[in-house]
């Protein structure tokens, strides 16, 4: 419980910064693709931003969790850098894998489809579900124990953590999406 435990309890999701690969409009996925300077100059001004809300007291964070991608790592090592938040990789926090979509067209009907049907894992990649549950699960592991977390991870991700708080029909799912380097803020129900 501990310090936090008087009020509803948030937790911040950033999405990594721009890669090569989303300039390119290409679908990332579990490929290790990393930041361009654009990418690296976004986390720098998220990572101010975030120092500045915390240096106000507007917000409160314990830990930075980040997808061991690099793309993510490396926007969670200059935030890090920047907040002097201490930062520690979570395997669940990884994009998920869209076999054989990776690297095609984030825009491509057919993948548009393929991301409404929860239970196809895309020729060996991971379906929805399997990525909601190691989504859900964190996420269970974080509303119990007493740090406030800013999780830094992959757009696959952020739908996740938006369906774990808020009802969505499959379409909201499928088409939902961040840009590089927001902030979102979400409240643990009691």
């Amino acid at each position: 419980m501990g310090e936090h435990a008087h009020m509803i309890k948030p937790v911040y999701f950033v999405r990594h910064g721009q890669t090569f690969w989303n300039i390119e409009n290409k679908i990332c996925g579990a490929t290790d693709i990393g930041l361009t300077e654009e990418g690296k100059g976004q986390a720098r001004q998220t990572g101010l931003l975030i120092k500045q809300h915390i240096d106000s007291n507007l917000i409160n964070i314990d830990e930075i969790l980040t997808s061991p991608l690099s793309r993510a790592r490396d926007t969670a090592l200059i935030i890090s850098e920047i907040t002097g938040l201490n930062v520690k990789e979570e395997p669940r926090l990884i994009e998920q894998n869209f076999g054989r979509y990776e690297s095609t067209p984030r825009d491509g009907k057919e993948f548009a489809e393929a991301k409404k049907e929860f239970l196809n894992s895309y020729d060996g990649g991971e379906s929805m579900l399997r990525t909601g549950q190691r989504i859900y699960n964190l996420l269970d592991d974080i509303k119990n124990d007493d740090k406030i977390y800013l999780l830094v991870a992959h757009n696959g991700i952020a739908r996740m953590v938006r369906s774990y708080f808020e009802d969505m029909t499959n379409e909201e799912f499928a088409s939902y999406g961040v840009p590089n380097c927001s902030i979102t803020e979400y409240r643990f129900k009691d």
